[in-house]
């Protein structure tokens, strides 16, 4: 008798596991691994994959027949089924959540049409690209000879980063081996798939996109699976890709947030494809223009090594870096710690538009005004109505008019009285990028002013000449030639925020935002509006962001904090927290802190609150398997309310 081992797409914790099903005869022919199925489940129907097929079971007893064969196509590959079960062991989650994450729905009509045929590998890539980068060509190498060279990538300034990867790809694909490729956003993947357009076989690649339609993006994963197209560029969810012959993973600005995927088990994209890497033998390439303390991990428990270039080629990349609380501009200028557009700035806008070269302005928060305080005592304005926080639209209201108004409820907020000093007047508290564009629109009469950001638009690219363009970090377009200038604005805001990551993400979001100035020889400036003497101003500077992603580490390892342990966060109510607790067999080493309130998520009532355990990197798979086996205690039981569990959180408060 033919079984086939199911895995039945049932999100309940404590039945994580394959189901042995008699196939019977009418459907032998039609049933594979990977296929997608129907079984009888607790009375009902649902769906399934067949993960194996065999002719024994440990099953005491008279075994469920399968109900249908759904389709044919093996979707579900021996390698994404090990990685969806590592995934979910490492990050206390189930298997079938994962799957969610990794398969499409089917779309019949994609799988009728033929294979297609894959093209012949290419000719290994131009070594010229990497020749910056003493260990670049080397590289190229390993991916052609099929060799697992692992290398935390630090990219130039001004570096053509698209083309790299697509380079990199290409050797891959010379060696016949295949590529995945991840990076945070659309616009990211519209200049990936240009230089990989460019660079790689007609056919040899697919784009996997969150926003394609369903039968387009089901259409490019069956590409995949059926092994036609060898290379996968994708954002978020194509870490699980069925990419043939995989040979290489890399990930593009792995500290972006963009990255960490908000629904179970919330694995992260960069430890996903590292998972992957180790699990399939393949080269792996974390590559960024800043540093994240993940990155700095791997390099120093020798997993990868450094891909960085040398101190010449960097000087002549990198443009002037200056910081508005130098000495040399607080004694010509006293007023340029505090002034938010002092005249260091001024002047090197000045310069750069009447050169004919466009300038960046990066302002950390979009809108007009987003945050508004007592004029008297400085208190934050809040409603009068919820209490939620006063702001002012980017759009004017009737006849031009900026009236306050909630945040949260919307309510306009024509008059206002402080309930600490009974102040009638605001101010300004945040600037956001409208107000900003404004402002320098009147500093800078005659010159052209374009607002990036989510309000406002995403703009993809600028022309060439002079212009200033205000945009929210992530949203800085390319220019044509590059930026003659960029001012970081407000770095209070990000440098200030109560977040462990708050160092790192601003020094990734201002270099973001100076790779794309042009270099100092070319006359290419960036005025950074903060304290020169701080160690993230520091490493903008000398533009060594390897430099303080090794001192985080370090930090983070004295105090106790990820990555140098493993963390998990619990959130949930009062109630459930104790039940859960008092259920878990947590490792000897773990430490429970807490509970601190949570504010509660859209949908949520009730107070809740949140705990954090920590144990040693060791310890990690214990302190996972510990947390999932309550789960599925829970889950049996039926427990009334849901504890929402993470490992390895990206926010800790």
């Amino acid at each position: 008798m033919l079984i086939a081992r199911v895995v039945v797409d049932v999100p309940l914790a404590h039945l994580d596991r394959p189901f042995d099903y008699a196939v019977p005869p009418e459907l032998a022919d039609e049933v594979r691994p990977g296929c997608r199925v129907r079984v009888r489940f607790a009375g009902q129907l649902v769906d399934g994959f067949v993960l194996e097929l065999g002719s024994t079971t440990e099953h005491q007893g008279k075994l469920a027949s399968l109900a249908k064969v759904v389709s044919s196509e093996p979707v579900l590959t021996p390698q994404v089924a090990a990685l969806a079960r590592a995934v979910a062991d490492r990050w206390g989650g189930t298997f079938s959540d994962v799957l969610r994450l990794a398969i499409p729905p089917r779309r019949a009509s994609a799988e009728k049409r033929p294979p297609a045929q894959a093209p012949l590998p290419p000719e290994p890539p131009d070594p010229a690209g990497f020749a910056r980068y003493p260990a670049g060509p080397a590289l190229l190498t390993a991916l052609a000879e099929g060799r697992p060279a692992r290398a935390v990538w630090t990219a130039l300034p001004g570096e053509d980063w698209p083309a790299r990867l697509a380079e990199l790809c290409r050797a891959a694909l010379s060696g016949g081996r295949g590529a995945l490729v991840v990076v945070p956003d659309g616009r990211d993947l519209d200049r990936l798939e240009a230089a990989a357009g460019a660079a790689l076989p007609k056919g040899s690649f697919v784009v996997l996109r969150a926003d394609a339609a369903p039968d387009a993006r089901y259409r490019r994963f069956l590409d995949a699976a059926r092994g036609s197209a060898k290379v996968v560029l994708g954002t978020r969810a194509a870490v699980y890709a069925p990419v043939a012959d995989l040979g290489l993973v890399a990930i593009w600005d792995d500290g972006d947030d963009l990255h960490a995927e908000p629904r179970g088990p919330y694995a992260h994209a960069r430890d996903v494809l590292v998972h992957r890497a180790h699990l399939g033998g393949c080269a792996a390439v974390v590559a960024a223009t800043a540093r994240t303390a993940e990155a700095a991990l791997l390099l120093e428990s020798g997993w990868a090594h450094e891909l960085v270039a040398d101190r010449a080629s960097l000087r002549a990349a990198a443009p002037r870096v200056q910081a508005l609380g130098a000495d040399s501009e607080l004694a010509r200028d006293p007023a340029a710690r505090t002034a938010r557009l002092p005249s260091l700035a001024h002047r090197v806008a000045r310069e750069a538009l009447a050169a004919g070269a466009p300038v960046l302005v990066q302002v950390p928060r979009s809108g007009h005004t987003p945050g508004l305080a007592c004029d008297r005592c400085r208190a934050p304005a809040r409603c009068a109505v919820c209490s939620g926080p006063l702001g002012i639209s980017a759009t004017p209201g009737p006849g031009g008019s900026r009236v306050p108004a909630c945040r949260w409820c919307a309510r306009p907020a024509a008059t206002f009285d402080c309930p600490h000093c009974h102040g009638t007047k605001l101010r300004a508290s945040v600037v956001g990028a409208s107000r900003t564009a404004e402002e320098l629109g009147r500093a800078f009469p005659g010159a052209a002013v374009r607002v990036s950001g989510r309000t406002s638009g995403v703009l993809s690219d600028v022309p060439a000449g002079p212009a200033l363009v205000v945009a929210t970090p992530g949203a800085e377009p390319v220019a044509e030639g590059g930026y003659g200038a960029a001012l970081l604005l407000d770095s209070w805001a990000l440098l200030g925020r109560a977040d462990l990551r708050a160092g790192e993400e601003t020094l990734r979001r201002w270099m973001n935002a100076a790779t794309l100035v042009r270099p100092a020889s070319a006359g290419g400036q960036v005025v950074v509006a903060a304290d020169a003497a701080h160690p993230v101003v520091q490493a903008l500077v000398r533009w060594d962001p390897g430099w303080l992603a090794e001192r985080e580490l370090a930090d983070r390892r004295e105090l106790g904090f990820p990555p140098a342990t493993r963390m998990a966060s619990l959130s949930g109510s009062p109630e459930a927290l104790a039940d859960f607790l008092a259920a878990a067999r947590l490792p000897a080493d773990a430490d429970l802190l807490g509970p601190v309130p949570e504010q509660p998520r859209p949908g949520q009532e009730g107070v809740r609150e949140r705990y954090l355990v920590r144990t040693p990197r060791g310890e990690g798979a214990a302190l996972a398997h510990a947390l999932a086996a309550v789960q599925g205690v829970r889950s049996a039981k039926k427990a009334a309310e849901h504890v929402r569990v993470q490992l390895d959180p990206t926010e800790l408060v």
